[in-house]
């Protein structure tokens, strides 16, 4: 079906106007708003899947390809196509939706219609954000996921959501107007070049540019996708929005938000600009590093649960961005499993951490103790959850840590041997604050008549558990349909490492000879 992709995207939005159809008065029609918002994001998820199962996973083209004029004077199309890259991130956005959604059952109680309204306009905009392939178009769906986000944290988050909303805003409203400026700034040179404008990712390849217009460009959506990702030092608003968001909202949030940064560095930024990429890449690299240890160091001295999974986050997307930054298979690869994993386990952590708190009232680690001998079912989740996160080999952490160290020590092994000590770090303080919350004696009366996990939470939080087997078991199901993008991408980028590395020894032989008498 040549519109498969576009019933996929706007499939939740159809859902939304059906919503605001629905009278709600004094929240008489909850219960059929959640079971209608659910249905809607499980048929989406099984579009997702639709998608998979008709991809091709032979050849690096875009696939399910819809391109439609929009405004042909300024040459901006509705251009929809998918590689093996986008495929699994847009299903991994069908997938953790719903769960999202069941996970909000019995927290959200307030403005249930608006909320799932908001929940089902953010889908939309995800999907859109890993489907366009017109600049303008993805810049479209980039800025409306911010409007729906906003909203999830500053009315349904907890005592500083206003504060936690607006900074979200601001940070990636700044990085957004920096891309706009770059997006804008192409289609003049692709103008110049041609006499026609045009935001086609495939024109715009083609177009040859200067060396000091590719680093002020790559600049520009660098910036902007490591706002987003976020990359040390641009993290500081992320802890805020994790703690402040409802649970659903977390969920989203680590799951698909944070990889739309490192999917824009994968699809845009390093392909559109590849020597000003090779050039800049060391300092991405060095800033990945820094933020795997620094939020690994800092995830360490939490007393909050969901802070200390917000920080975790910041460690392990560090890895993400050192894959990408060493511009090999392995490296790439990694980079992309990483993105699904982290998805997966993170997105499970504050699934779990929100089930104690909508118990407790507390997210205190202090607070906890024991649980195993009361709630022995969330426990096993928590102890698969935990462990796919620090990469268990035989669980989805694994595949995509291994392949990043790996790429990263291929480029330069310092880069591999200072990022492994995130590894190392990341299993001291999960586990750390997973033996305080859940082994030793009940130390809080409050813990000793907690209920375990319901059949709801179940359904929430199983999926999570049997995903992350699966992707640690069989890591190939998900390596081969992206095999083929991510060598076409270091075929592009292949040319501007060569030409760098003959630049970096001619320098180096200039300064063995030394001057010339």
């Amino acid at each position: 079906m040549t519109s498969l992709l576009s019933i996929v995207i706007f499939l939740p939005l159809a859902g939304a106007v059906l919503l605001l159809l629905i009278g709600n008065r004094d929240g008489a029609r909850d219960g059929l708003i959640r079971q209608i918002t659910l249905a809607v994001s499980l048929l989406t998820f099984a579009g997702t899947l639709a998608l998979w199962a008709g991809f091709d996973p032979a050849g690096p083209a875009y696939q399910f390809v819809e391109r439609h004029a929009w405004i042909p004077a300024f040459g901006i199309e509705y251009s929809l196509g998918i590689d093996g890259i986008s495929l699994l991130l847009i299903v991994l956005t069908g997938f953790l939706t719903p769960v999202a959604l069941l996970s909000s059952w019995g927290s959200v109680k307030k403005k249930v219609k608006e909320f799932s309204l908001f929940m089902l306009l953010l889908e939309t905009a995800m999907i859109g954000v890993f489907a366009a392939v017109d600049l303008f178009l993805f810049y479209i769906f980039w800025d409306f996921m911010l409007i729906p986000m906003y909203f999830l944290i500053g009315v349904w988050g907890y005592d500083r959501r206003i504060y936690a909303a607006i900074k979200f805003l601001l940070f990636t409203m700044a990085g957004s107007v920096l891309m706009l400026i770059a997006i804008i700034g192409l289609a003049m040179v692709h103008y110049q070049a041609t006499g026609s404008y045009s935001f086609d990712l495939e024109r715009l390849l083609a177009l040859s540019l200067a060396p000091s217009t590719q680093f002020w460009f790559f600049l520009a959506f660098a910036l902007a996708f490591a706002i987003k990702v976020p990359v040390f030092p641009f993290h500081t608003w992320l802890p805020d929005a994790h703690v402040e968001a409802p649970t659903a909202g977390s969920v989203i949030l680590a799951g698909v938000l944070l990889k739309m940064g490192t999917y824009g560095l994968v699809r845009f930024a390093f392909p559109l600009f590849p020597d000003a990429a090779v050039q800049m890449a060391p300092v991405l690299a060095v800033l990945a590093i820094v933020g795997i240890v620094y939020g690994a160091l800092v995830a360490m001295v939490q007393p909050d649960m969901k802070k200390l999974v917000a920080y975790s986050s910041v460690s392990h997307l560090g890895f993400v961005v050192l894959g990408i930054c060493a511009m090999n298979v392995q490296g790439l690869q990694g980079s992309v499993y990483q993105m699904l994993a982290h998805g997966v386990s993170t997105g499970g952590l504050f699934l779990l951490v929100g089930m104690l708190s909508d118990r407790r009232h507390t997210r205190l680690i202090s607070e906890f103790g024991g649980l195993k001998n009361v709630m022995p079912q969330l426990v096993a989740a928590f102890f698969v959850t935990t462990l796919a996160s620090i990469g268990l080999p035989g669980l989805n952490g694994f595949v995509g840590e291994w392949l990043t160290l790996l790429g990263a020590y291929r480029y330069d092994w310092r880069w591999g041997a200072a990022a492994a000590t995130g590894v190392i770090l990341s299993a001291v303080y999960m586990l750390w604050m997973f033996q305080r919350v859940n082994y030793g004696p009940v130390t809080n009366p409050r813990n000793e008549t907690l209920p375990d996990l319901t059949t709801r939470e179940w359904f929430a939080i199983g999926p999570i558990v049997a995903m992350a087997v699966l992707m640690g078991v069989l890591p190939n199901l998900f390596l081969a349909p992206m095999a083929p993008a991510v060598d076409r991408l270091v075929e592009r980028m292949r040319p501007s490492i060569e030409r760098r590395a003959e630049a970096m020894e001619g320098r180096a032989l200039d300064v063995v000879a030394g001057p010339v008498r």
